[in-house]
């Protein structure tokens, strides 16, 4: 169902989210979570290499633009307006000259990133030109870059470790992703991202690419530290099916495993999967409860049959965790402080 069905008007009041993450997988989380609360921050990983990102990153030395594009058309007024620089932000320029391939909203935020000198004015005044529900803000104000360990690429020795260097190669390694870190090592946390953090209700990781959009986050010192100090509640959202090349081979199990051994410190509340894509529900239920948390299995996943979240039906999750947890609570609690 498309965000701008009926019944997609944005709520007036609800808890302050934060969701982290970047491309599909945080677009479509956004897009749910505008139709629970207008009390949204988008952070957003700055890794991306490849594309129009990729290439205004090394001609300009911005923060790669793409990711960050994609949040705010999630999060793009439902009027007219709205919807109409919405498709303007996520147009793509064809044929093949200098333009080809670069995304209009790309372009915009290079553009006022240059004239204003700010990164984060580029991106609260293009939230403004789009009308967006909540801000959209980076994880680090740093392009960084993202590296991993990786096995099976030497067939003479499947477990010998081998480090593949920037997203796009991470992303589509043929070999199995053990563990990831960031270039450069502890970079600093977007303050605006970290405070954020500490005042919400809620924080949300995932759904998404696990090692290449989820957990750069908790690679970041600053954001890893607030997110294991922020009152809000944790909520981590399993992908449908394991990713080619990231997280093949993968049980939802895994994901939250690794999840652990990138921040052994963090504390997840809530744990949101679809029935269907769950596997064994006992097992996955018997992780949860390990780390102190709750299994909630809802079916979220569009009937195409494609591995992608429904917004509409991700959204009633959403609001049967978020809402309902919150009125069940003390009074003080509802006040969403």
């Amino acid at each position: 169902m498309s965000r701008h069905a009926a019944g997609s008007a944005v709520p007036v009041d609800g808890p302050k989210v934060v969701a982290l993450g970047g491309g599909h997988g945080l677009s479509a989380m956004l897009q749910a979570l505008r139709r629970v609360t207008p009390h949204l921050t988008a952070v957003v990983t700055v890794a991306d290499d490849g594309g129009s990102s990729g290439r205004l990153r090394s001609e300009l030395g911005v923060l790669p633009p793409g990711d960050l594009r994609m949040a705010l058309a999630a999060l793009a007024g439902d009027d007219e307006w709205g919807r109409t620089w919405e498709r303007l932000l996520q147009h793509r320029f064809g044929g093949d000259g200098p333009l080809a391939g670069h995304a209009v909203g790309n372009l915009v935020l290079a553009g006022l990133t240059e004239s204003t000198g700010d990164q984060l004015a580029a991106l609260d005044l293009t939230g403004r030109l789009v009308g967006a529900v909540g801000r959209v803000l980076p994880m680090s104000c740093t392009p960084l870059e993202i590296a991993a360990q990786v096995l099976g690429l030497h067939p003479e020795d499947p477990g010998r470790p081998t480090e593949v260097v920037g997203q796009v190669a991470v992303a589509s390694t043929s070999g199995t992703v053990a563990a990831v870190h960031l270039r450069p090592e502890q970079p600093p946390a977007c303050e605006e991202a970290v405070q954020a953090v500490l005042d919400a209700d809620w924080v949300l990781l995932g759904p998404g690419s696990w090692f290449t959009s989820v957990l750069p986050h908790l690679l970041v010192p600053g954001l890893r530290d607030a997110l294991v100090r922020t009152p809000a509640r944790r909520l981590v959202c399993l992908n449908l099916a394991p990713q080619t090349g990231e997280t093949d081979g993968f049980s939802p199990e895994a994901h939250l495993e690794v999840l652990a051994a990138h921040a052994p410190d963090l504390r997840v509340d809530v744990v949101l999967a679809d029935g269907h894509a769950s596997g064994d529900a006992r097992g996955l239920m018997a992780s949860v409860a390990v780390s102190g948390g709750r299994l909630v299995l809802a079916p979220v996943a569009r009937d195409d049959g494609t591995p992608r979240h429904d917004p509409y039906r991700l959204a009633q999750a959403l609001a049967g965790v978020l809402i309902q947890t919150a009125n069940s609570s003390s009074p003080e609690a509802r006040a969403w402080r």
